[in-house]
């Protein structure tokens, strides 16, 4: 059934039944006295199609809930990375060949990059920007507002702080067309990496 609104704080032990997993990671839990979702990506996880490094990834863990119309997808995420690309953040899905994913992808050897992807007709492009964090651990927030087939992605470091747009992006299904909508997270290269979101939203503007 698609979600009107939905507000996850992730204190109870189990997930509300409207969410479930799109490729469930074989770890992954809610560690209720601190209100977050825990997972532990499984190695060689990933999306991406094509674009430049050839493949195609699809095996990615997304946490969502069906979406039918406009609406606003948050998420605040504390990210423990240990490989290249490691990555949690929120996504819009329509298909293996369309779909939108904002994240930090960590890199050992300079700046992790902050950005987003945006997938049409099975082709990946991306956005990025260097990102660094205060701490050693990387903190964010994330949200993907969709309004028809446009879709917009927006940033900030604490909750306390504005919404600042990153990326603007079309998306090919028809506006109304149904989505699957949530947190994601990957280890392109291996097991090891863990991430936590202190929340999911889903603010329906239908």
């Amino acid at each position: 059934m698609p979600v009107v609104s939905l507000n996850e704080t992730f204190d109870n032990e189990k997930v509300d039944t409207l969410l479930s997993w799109l490729n469930p990671p074989a770890n992954w839990w809610i560690e209720a006295s601190r209100s977050r979702l825990v997972v532990e990506p499984d190695g060689g996880t990933d999306f991406w199609q094509r674009t430049h490094y050839g493949f195609r990834a699809g095996n990615g863990h997304l946490l969502k809930a069906e979406l039918s119309g406009d609406a606003v997808i948050s998420s605040q995420i504390q990210s423990y990375p240990v490989h290249q690309y490691d990555q949690a953040g929120v996504m819009v899905w329509f298909s293996d060949d369309c779909w939108l994913k904002a994240s930090v992808e960590f890199e050992h050897e300079g700046p992790s990059q902050l950005g987003a992807v945006a997938t049409n007709y099975g082709f990946s492009d991306w956005s990025l920007q260097d990102f660094v964090p205060e701490t050693s651990s990387l903190s964010y927030g994330l949200q993907i507002r969709r309004a028809g087939g446009d879709f917009s992605v927006e940033y900030r470091s604490t909750p306390h702080e504005p919404w600042k747009l990153i990326r603007l992006a079309h998306l090919s299904p028809g506006a109304g067309q149904p989505c699957l909508a949530g947190v994601y997270a990957c280890s392109p290269k291996a097991a090891g990496f863990r991430a936590e979101f202190d929340f999911l939203t889903i603010d329906s503007r239908t």
